[in-house]
């Protein structure tokens, strides 16, 4: 998959961004993970996207090394996925925007919360 990016002098987050930028692929990473997954399983695990768009995040992160795609030959044809050795490696950075995650939707949740009694109390 060809990349806007230059290898040679472009910034380190940056190319970690394009590896795992975007809003599927780190979720697509969480969910292997757990382990070996068909496709349908990711698709019924990330609902919101389309499968057109799992599949070209899937192939990216094939592309990529992050994610391995296993066709066994059956009818119908059956693809499961799972995560590389080196896409394991992006496991701390996975777990700690997850852990972030968590924190900031609890920090949004109360705000909500205080909003809602504040709104209550001068009705």
């Amino acid at each position: 998959m060809a990349r806007k990016y230059c290898w040679k002098t472009g910034c380190d987050v940056e190319a970690t961004l394009s590896v795992i930028g975007g809003r599927w692929k780190p979720v697509l990473v969480c969910h292997l993970l757990a382990g070996r997954k068909r496709f349908g399983e990711l698709r019924r695990l990330v609902p919101h996207a389309t499968e057109r768009m799992i599949t070209l995040q899937l192939r990216e992160l094939e592309a990529d090394d992050v994610v391995s795609r296993t066709v066994y030959a059956e009818v119908p044809p059956r693809v499961e996925y799972d995560v590389t050795e080196f896409g394991r490696t992006l496991e701390p950075i996975l777990t700690d925007m997850q852990d972030w995650g968590s924190a900031f939707k609890a920090r949004k949740l109360a705000e909500e919360d205080a909003a809602e009694e504040g709104a209550a109390e001068s009705a």
